[in-house]
């Protein structure tokens, strides 16, 4: 199982899931903490510098979803409904947590404790 969590510097997990410069992606291994990998966010729209492009629905998030599909879950600190709805439409548990550090989500979400927040999710 692999979990990707978006962050800024590795430690703290980012406010927002399509503004954050990259992703920690853990393996995850008999419940155990496996290896870890980080990912520069080049996929999303806003990082890309195109906030404002926006097609029929909305803008695409094709690329970033292509990026994490070997994720079976991906935690922030707030992300738009549109992308949580898409992550999980794709078979990626998203959630919005309030632990404010990589180790702590990780921690929670072992044990069975991590608290998904979708309310706390943006809308634009």
């Amino acid at each position: 199982m692999k979990i990707g969590i978006a962050t800024d510097d590795q430690i703290n997990i980012a406010q927002h899931f399509g503004r954050t410069l990259g992703f920690v992606i853990v393996d995850i291994e008999n419940g155990n903490i496996g290896e870890k990998e980080y990912r520069k966010n080049t996929y999303s729209n806003h990082m890309q510098g195109r906030d404002h492009e926006h097609g029929e629905h909305g803008h695409s998030h094709t690329s970033i979803l292509e990026a994490l599909k070997d994720c079976n879950v991906v935690l922030a600190r707030g992300m738009g409904r549109r992308i949580y709805d898409d992550l999980r439409s794709v078979n990626i548990e998203s959630m919005i947590t309030d632990k404010i550090t990589v180790d702590a989500a990780l921690e929670a979400y072992l044990a069975g404790t991590l608290v998904d927040n979708p309310d706390k999710g943006c809308v634009h």
